[in-house]
């Protein structure tokens, strides 16, 4: 009768296989996630508005936002005051997500009224 010698090595093709199942369900799910959504609060009745704002975006995830690129406070300082420098009447409109909390609105509001830009407003989404 023959000993069969001990195996010393792994096996990986399965674990392979796995990895690729996985690898194949991630990429297709994916594309059907939207991080980049902003859930607003709505009001009663719709506001008039004369000119398009800039708007400055709040993320659930406390990022500041205008226009899609991403700001720290600082930056965003400086950035709305270029802003304005080029068109003074223009509007200024904050976009917070309904479920950010309070406090850091008010402290973006804050900062602005801080700096001398008078026309801060909140951006709501009138009900249905």
């Amino acid at each position: 009768m023959r000993k069969r010698r001990l195996m010393n090595q792994i096996n990986v093709v399965p674990y392979i296989d796995v990895t690729l199942v996985l690898l194949v369900i991630f990429m297709v799910t994916a594309p059907m996630t939207n991080p980049g959504v902003v859930e607003l609060p709505e009001v009663g009745e719709t506001l008039k508005q004369t000119g398009a704002p800039i708007v400055i975006t709040i993320k659930l995830n406390s990022t500041i936002e205008i226009e899609g690129e991403t700001y720290t406070r600082d930056r965003l300082l400086s950035h709305v005051q270029s802003l304005i420098k080029t068109t003074p009447d223009r509007a200024l409109v904050i976009a917070a997500d309904k479920n950010v909390k309070y406090d850091e609105v008010i402290s973006v509001m804050g900062l602005l009224k801080q700096n001398n830009v008078s026309k801060v407003g909140l951006l709501l989404k009138p009900q249905k």
